[in-house]
C-alpha cells in the first residue's frame, strides 16, 4: 500500500496521540491473512489520496491484539471513525469508495459542539 503522509500505523503506544492530534482519524482494522481486508486496501488508500486533510490509520489486529479488543473487533476488516476525540462509527466489513468518501463527508459536517453537549448531557444523567 502506497503510504501517503496522511496515513499512519496504529499501535498501542500512538493510539492516543493520533485520535488527540487530529480532527478526523479513520481506522481500518485488518490481518494479512484476511481476503476482504486485503481488497480494501486499496480502496483505503485511494480514499486516503483523495481527503488528505484526514488521518487514515491502519491498525494489523494480530500485532495489535490489545487495540483490537479495546474496540471489540469480532469481525475483519472493521471501520471506526473518530472526529474531535468522539468515536463516531465502528462497523465491520469493507465499504467501497464511494461510501468512505460518503463517511468522511458525514464526519465532516457534523455539528461536532452539538455532539460535545449531547456527550455532556448523557454524561450528566448517568451520573444523576
Amino acid at each position: 500500500m502506497a503510504n501517503a503522509p496522511n496515513m499512519v500505523v496504529l499501535t498501542r503506544d500512538n493510539f492516543n496521540q493520533v485520535i488527540e492530534n487530529n480532527d478526523i482519524v479513520l481506522i481500518d482494522f485488518w490481518a494479512d491473512w484476511c481476503g476482504p481486508c486485503r481488497a480494501f486496501k486499496p480502496i483505503f488508500a485511494a480514499a486516503a489520496a483523495r481527503h488528505p486533510e484526514v488521518t487514515f490509520a491502519t491498525c494489523d489486529t494480530e500485532d495489535q491484539p490489545e487495540l483490537a479488543a479495546a474496540f471489540q473487533v469480532r469481525s475483519i476488516p472493521t471501520l471506526a471513525v473518530f472526529r474531535d476525540k468522539v468515536l463516531l462509527y465502528a462497523q465491520p466489513g469493507m465499504l467501497p469508495g464511494e461510501a468512505l468518501d460518503d463517511l468522511v463527508a458525514q464526519a465532516k459536517g457534523l455539528d461536532m459542539a452539538k455532539v460535545h453537549a449531547e456527550i455532556a448531557a448523557r454524561q450528566a444523567a448517568a451520573q444523576a
